[in-house]
This record gives C-alpha cells, sequence and structure tokens, in this order.
C-alpha cells in the first residue's frame, strides 16, 4: 500500500507517468514531439529549480559548508540527475556557491537530449535567513521549485510549517510555479522494522505523520511525495516521474510564449484591437439588521403599547410592563396563558401553568377588574391583563427575563451571565435557567449555545404576521383586511410610531385605511418589519416595495429592495434584456424621485455597461444630458475601441482584396 497511497499527485496525473532509469535520459514519446528547437540551430532551452530543505536529519548548519556540499551531492535531485550531473565550474569537483547568495549551491545537466536543467539547492533552511531579498529573487526565477524534509526530523519539519511556509506560501501562489513536497525516509518503529505505511501511529511523537506533511502541501499548494528511501527505484520511478511531469509542462509553456518563425510571413497582418472588460458595477450596501435592537426599544420604552403588567406575587408591587403580542409569538408559555381569555367565565383567579408545573405555579392572572389599574401617561385606553410572578427568583430577575425574549430568545450566554451576577447563587441560576426553557418550550440541553439570531430573532415575529391574534389595528388596501400589531408597528418603524402616539386619528381608530399602495405592496412591507426579510417576485414588485419603505422611512427596506432590482436586472442575459418590456431608464427615474441613491448610481453603470442595448431602445433619449455625459463616459465598448475595430475590419478588407488580387 506504502508507496502508491504516500504518492499525492494532482487528479489525472498518474497515468501519464512512466518508469525511467536514473543512467538514461527519460524520454516522453507523446510529448516529445512537441517541444521546440530540437536538432535545430535555435539554441536550447533550459528549466531552472530551485530546491530547499534537507532529506537527512539534523539537516546542515549554517557554518557546516563542507558538510553541505557533500550532503547536496547525495541529495534528492543529485541523484536523480546521475551521472549527468556537473557543476558550474568545470575545474572543481564539488558544486559551486551561487555568487549572489551563498546559501545555495549551483549544478546543472541535461535532459531530453539538449534541455539544460539548472539546479539550485539550499539544504539548511537558517541560511534562508541571512538574507531574504536575495532568496526572492532566486525563488521568482525558478521554473519548479523542490521543498524537502526527512521524517525523522520531526523538529526540523515544524520549523518549516511555522516558520518558513507562511512566507512561502504567498509567493508561490503569486507566481504560480508548480511546487513538489518530498518526504524522505522511513518512520522509526521500536517493535520491529521500519514501518513506510503513512497511517502507522506508533512513531507520532517523534517522526513527522503523513496527515501533516499531505496538510502542508495542501497550505503550499503542493504535489506531496513520500520516498522510503533514495535509491534509483524510488528516486527515478516516483519523484522522477512527477518532476519531468512539471518539466514537460513548463517546456510547453515555454514553446508557446516564444515567436513561431514558421508563421513569420503573417507577422504583416493586422491585429485586432484590444477590447477591455466592462467596470465593475458599484456595491449596493445593506445596513445590519436592527431586529433585536427594535424589540428592546419597545420593552424599555413602548410602555405607552405595552397591555400586560406583571406584579409580584408577595408584595403586589409593579414589576414592570409587556407587550401580549410580542409575549405569545416567543413563548407557548405565554401563549397558553393569556389567549383566549373571557372576562365573564374566570372572574375568579386562576393559574395556567398548574398542569406544567405542580404546586410550584409561576404565574397566574385574574381576569376581573382589570380597567381600575393605574396606567403610566399617555397610555392608549385597551384592554390591559395582570399576571403575578409567584416565583421570587423570577421576580428579582423579571426584567432580565423579558429582555431575554424581546431580544429573540438566543442569547443563553448573556441571560446566564446577568442571571448570576443578580441571584450570586449558582444553584438558583440552575432553577430559573430550567423555568425561563419551560418559557419557550426548550428542553434542558447539556450546553446551552447561542443560536444564530437569523434563527431565532427575526422568527420569533413571523407567527404574528397577518394574524389576528391580539391584533389591535386593521389596516384596509384596496378593500383587503390586513390584521396587525401597533406593538411591532411601532418598534420597526418611526413613520408608524409617531402616528399612533400622536394627535392624529390614527392613534384613536381601530381601522386605519391605507392609500396609494396596492394590497400586495404593503402586504410585503407589513411581511418585513415582521420577519426582516424582503423577497419580492419581480422588479416591478421590488420598485414597489421600495416606493413604500421609503415613503414610511424604513432605509434597511429600501436598501434591501435595491439589492433585489440589481439582482433580477444582472440575471438577465442580453438577448432577453433587448426584448424586456421594463424600462431600465424609467427605473432609474424612479429610484432618483424616491431618493434610492445607490440603485441610481448603480442604474446608470449598468446602461453604461449594456449600452449598445440601450442606446438603440427610444426612451434612451429621456436622459438628461448630465446623465447622458456620464454614460457616454462609462460606455463599453468605448468609442475608441469601435473606431479602431472599424479601421481594424478595413485593413483586413484591403488585405484581402490585395491577395485576391495577387492570386
Amino acid at each position: 500500500m506504502g508507496l502508491r497511497a504516500a504518492l499525492m499527485i494532482p487528479a489525472g496525473l498518474y497515468p501519464c507517468l512512466q518508469t525511467w532509469s536514473c543512467s538514461h535520459a527519460p524520454v516522453y514519446l507523446g510529448d516529445l514531439a512537441l517541444l521546440p528547437g530540437r536538432g535545430r540551430a535555435e539554441g536550447t532551452m533550459s528549466i531552472h529549480i530551485v530546491a530547499l530543505g534537507s532529506e537527512c536529519p539534523g539537516g546542515v548548519g549554517s557554518g557546516e559548508e563542507a558538510a553541505g556540499q557533500g550532503q547536496v551531492q547525495g541529495s534528492l535531485l543529485w541523484s536523480y540527475l546521475g551521472h549527468g550531473a556537473r557543476e558550474l565550474d568545470p575545474t572543481s569537483t564539488t558544486p559551486s556557491r551561487h555568487p549572489l547568495n551563498p546559501a545555495f549551491m549551483e549544478y546543472q545537466s541535461r535532459v531530453f537530449g539538449d534541455v539544460r536543467v539548472m539546479v539550485r539547492d539550499c539544504p539548511s533552511w537558517d541560511l534562508l535567513d541571512s538574507d531574504w531579498a536575495s532568496v526572492r529573487s532566486v525563488l521568482e526565477q525558478a521554473d519548479i521549485v523542490v521543498i524537502k524534509y526527512s521524517v525523522n526530523d520531526k523538529i526540523a519539519f515544524q520549523q518549516v510549517r511555522n516558520g518558513y511556509a507562511p512566507r512561502l506560501r504567498p509567493l508561490l501562489r503569486h507566481w504560480g510555479m508548480p511546487v513538489i513536497l518530498v518526504a524522505v525516509g522511513a518512520r522509526l518503529n521500536d517493535e520491529g522494522p521500519p514501518c513506510t505505511c503513512p497511517l502507522c501511529a506508533s512513531d507520532w511523537s517523534s517522526c513527522v505523520p503523513h496527515g501533516e506533511g499531505l496538510q502542508l502541501s495542501r497550505d503550499l499548494g503542493a504535489t506531496y511525495l513520500e520516498l522510503p528511501s533514495l535509491n534509483n527505484f524510488f528516486v527515478g520511478r516516483y519523484f522522477g516521474s512527477v518532476l519531468e511531469y512539471f518539466m514537460i509542462q513548463c517546456l510547453k509553456q515555454k514553446a508557446k510564449e516564444r515567436p513561431d518563425k514558421r508563421r513569420g510571413h503573417r507577422f504583416n497582418e493586422p491585429r485586432p484591437p484590444h477590447l477591455d472588460q466592462p467596470a465593475r458595477l458599484p456595491p449596493v450596501r445593506v445596513e445590519e439588521s436592527s431586529f433585536s435592537q427594535d424589540l428592546q426599544w419597545l420593552l424599555e420604552r413602548g410602555v405607552q403599547f405595552a397591555d400586560v403588567v406583571f406584579y409580584a406575587g408577595d408584595s403586589g408591587k409593579e414589576l414592570g410592563w409587556a407587550h401580549a403580542a410580542v409575549l405569545c409569538a416567543i413563548s407557548p408559555y405565554f401563549r397558553q396563558l393569556l389567549v383566549g381569555r373571557q372576562a365573564w367565565e374566570r372572574p375568579m383567579s386562576r393559574c395556567a401553568c398548574r398542569e406544567r408545573d405542580g404546586p410550584h405555579s409561576l404565574l397566574s392572572t385574574w381576569d376581573g377588574g382589570l380597567d381600575d389599574l393605574p396606567r403610566p401617561d399617555g397610555h392608549l385606553p385597551g384592554p390591559l391583563s395582570r399576571l403575578v410572578v409567584k416565583d421570587p427568583l423570577l421576580c428579582l430577575c423579571l426584567w432580565e427575563t423579558l429582555m431575554f425574549l424581546y431580544r429573540g430568545a438566543w442569547e443563553w450566554e448573556y441571560l446566564e451571565e446577568a442571571i448570576a451576577e443578580k441571584l450570586k447563587n449558582p444553584l438558583a441560576v440552575a432553577q430559573l435557567m430550567e423555568r425561563i426553557r419551560s418559557f419557550i418550550g426548550r428542553e434542558k440541553a447539556p450546553r446551552d449555545t447561542p443560536t444564530p439570531r437569523s434563527q431565532q430573532g427575526p422568527q420569533t415575529l413571523g407567527n404574528l404576521f397577518n394574524s389576528p391574534l391580539y391584533s389591535d389595528v386593521i389596516f384596509m388596501v384596496q378593500g383587503n383586511v390586513l390584521p396587525a400589531h401597533r406593538a411591532v408597528l411601532v418598534a420597526r418603524c418611526d413613520v408608524m410610531a409617531a402616528m399612533f402616539s400622536g394627535k392624529y386619528a390614527e392613534a384613536r381608530s381601530r381601522v386605519v385605511p391605507i392609500h396609494g399602495v396596492s394590497s400586495d405592496t404593503f402586504l410585503a412591507f407589513l411581511e418585513y418589519l415582521y420577519t426582516d426579510t424582503c423577497c419580492p417576485a419581480s422588479v416591478l414588485q421590488a420598485m414597489a416595495v421600495l416606493v413604500c419603505a421609503e415613503m414610511y422611512q424604513v432605509k434597511r427596506l429600501q436598501h434591501l429592495c435595491e439589492v433585489c432590482v440589481c439582482a433580477y436586472l444582472q440575471s438577465m442575459p442580453s438577448r432577453e434584456l433587448a426584448s424586456t418590456s421594463i424600462s431600465v431608464i424609467r427605473l432609474l427615474r424612479r429610484a432618483k424621485c424616491h431618493n434610492a441613491d445607490q440603485l441610481y448610481v448603480w442604474l446608470l453603470h449598468f446602461i453604461a455597461n449594456n449600452y449598445l442595448i440601450f442606446s438603440h431602445k427610444p426612451d434612451f433619449l429621456e436622459l438628461s444630458e448630465e446623465e447622458r455625459e456620464q454614460v457616454e463616459r462609462l460606455r463599453w465598448p468605448s468609442r475608441g475601441y469601435l473606431q479602431e475595430l472599424s479601421e481594424y475590419q478595413q485593413r483586413r478588407r484591403q488585405l484581402r482584396k490585395s491577395r485576391c488580387s495577387i492570386m
């Protein structure tokens, strides 16, 4: 299993790899014919390989020059090049130093007959710290990078992974050169012979596991190899196959970049003009959701619209005010406690949680005598519900509990911290947390991890959307009845808050007529107020909701509609955009009229990027002079490109006529 499993190469690479002997020049029969310059006087091609790291445990110190030279002669690349390897200096018997960076040993050889391979090998990572700028210059000239390490030297591997790999990663990704990561050596095993299995975990404390080497190769974008030893079989069959594959790819790339002399007679042909990419459309930004903050404001300052009052069971002291619609939407416990009460059926007190909690009831309600309750200044007339809190722990932490429920009932950690700070008793905190879980119908979990706001926050009021449950206002839109709740409306919309709290007719009336807006549009507007989401079905509906949002000054909804309009238009193909009945110019006029500045700028760029489509439509003349100047300045393709294209086509026609006359 070992060798095939340890050879981690790109997909589709292994079938094209073949076996060569190190003493013979390797040949690709199919790819060799594609290489330029073979047997011609054009000059030979060269490949530059940079090798980093040592295959031997312990590496090479910065002062061990002689040992480094001997190690290079027995290294992986020297073994692969075999007898053909020779140093740059013919009079020297050892590899020579790089003139600019002595950390690198240089030697060269020939493969594929006349392709020169230049190798620059640095066996010690510590030597790279002396002059990092020159190391960058050497790496920039490389066609292939080979990184080596010993599986029996875990300390050196960790140094490479933590210290040098983060510095090399951006350079390798920027230059896009192929990288080969080679792990050399067999993992030690005290109980038996050395193990070559990459899944063996008997020596992970002293050796580099297969998974860590594979992860490093993924971080560097490299091809990963494991070689048990540096004999001719492993070096030639596995490492040589991968290296020669990348050398073939480099030669092909260089052949494409070199001008082809056989096509010299075509150099006189005119070149087509270069067409730049269209300008990027400006982004349309949307504010962060303020759903939780709006409901928190409702609890703190929306007492004027509250219809539930809490009292302490032992002292009768008023504890706070709340809103029945919000409590019933968030908690099934309060829904059981408050919904369906009839004052004339139950004049006596009752405990709705007796069946659930036994004798230790938490809350109870009285249905009689509600009209004589004291109300805060400015409180609107209407029925009130009185709840008596019988649990002493809940009396102490009622405000924290209500704040938790109003913010969506998902911030469990913050609730537990607030309760613990107030009670100073871990046992009491655990008891109260269990009772709060019963409020929202959540079973006890080993760990109360906070649920994402997108799953718990806005969805809590979704049950009340277009529902008559605890509805205290009705909108009449085009003859349709749309029930709503004042508490939610004033928390989510400033215009609604002023309308229902001021000296307006809407503040004293249960039925509110809406004019100038369709029922579908206003229903979509209400859906956003309850769920914090907006999903219009078309461009026209998105624009209608945008106008309604601008009317009621809900900026975030307006920006969401802008995003929807941009997404719908951008998804249209050119043919549909040319034949659609939607007038983008009129959308531009409406965006400017209703203060949709982001959409206005985006549509101007969109018209400019599709100039050839919109310039032929009749409504293009409706653009103002300033808008037309801006579109002409941003238009794609530009006037200069169209003029160059016309001249190119004219030269092509003239050249074709001249060739026909010669023939």
